[in-house]
């Protein structure tokens, strides 16, 4: 048992850890998560390809969620519809859709495609009555512009590694979305985005790793881990004037309301 506040993880990559530190172990990478208090983990589908391992998983784990989409930079044969994608959210160990969204920063040229399988996902979050897990990059107005014109509103969700300014923020609460933040909040660069860490309303804040990827200080340029949520959350609650075991208690607590 471990007398660390219970954090929960509510965005990672589970099937892509580099578990070299752990001698090729999972488990051995989940134990270490566990023992720095974090209690649950969302563990997130960018490729269904990928979607059996991350379901797998889930299955395997209690303490583990899962959830079904294609990133928005993933370029793939044959693009699912909104009722494919319900009928892979029917598993009950399956909490969200996504994630999805757009991305600007790292797909060129004509990306109606990307808007097109962003209106799928967002269809599937309301057919399946699961919430929306958002991914926007270089893309603000049209990620903005889509979620509006799909009314996305209806089921909400969350805007993952949020990165954007106050004023995206707000328009994304007002959707009836959390915002969730990542180690970039870490970041000495990322004064912008500390501001907005201090102004989210207490009922609508989440915290992730977005593990192996953008791990907070000190950690940062390497491999990312769940266990390093914590980081995370001490560095937001000391923006907020707070404890850890506040911003634990909240975070939890939110990650429960959004997902179940």
């Amino acid at each position: 048992m471990t007398n660390k506040p219970y954090l929960v993880d509510s965005h990672c990559h589970l099937d892509r850890l580099d578990l070299k530190a752990f001698d090729g172990s999972l488990d051995a990478a989940l134990d270490d998560a566990r023992a720095n208090g974090v209690g649950h983990m969302l563990c997130v589908c960018i490729d269904l390809d990928n979607f059996k391992d991350v379901l797998s998983i889930a299955k395997a784990n209690d303490d583990i969620s899962a959830s079904v989409g294609i990133h928005p930079n993933d370029e793939v044969e044959h693009e699912p519809d909104a009722d494919e994608l319900i009928k892979l959210a029917s598993d009950p160990d399956v909490v969200a859709i996504g994630e999805t969204g757009l991305d600007y920063f790292r797909s060129k040229g004509d990306l109606e495609w990307q808007r097109e399988r962003f209106r799928q996902h967002i269809a599937a979050g309301k057919g399946s009555k699961k919430p929306l897990i958002i991914h926007t990059r270089e893309a603000r107005d049209d990620t903005l512009k889509v979620m509006k014109e799909e009314n996305a509103a209806d089921i909400g969700g969350v805007m993952h590694c949020f990165t954007e300014d106050w004023d995206m923020a707000k328009q994304a609460l007002d959707m009836n979305f959390y915002i969730s933040f990542s180690g970039i909040v870490t970041f000495k660069s990322a004064e912008q985005l500390m501001e907005v860490a201090k102004q989210v309303p207490e009922d609508r804040i989440l915290i992730e790793t977005d593990s192996p990827y953008l791990a907070p200080v000190p950690f940062r340029g390497k491999t990312n881990y769940p266990s390093y949520v914590r980081y995370v959350a001490e560095h937001i609650a000391n923006l907020r004037g707070t404890t850890i075991e506040r911003m634990a208690e909240v975070t939890t607590r939110n990650y429960h309301q959004l997902f179940g």
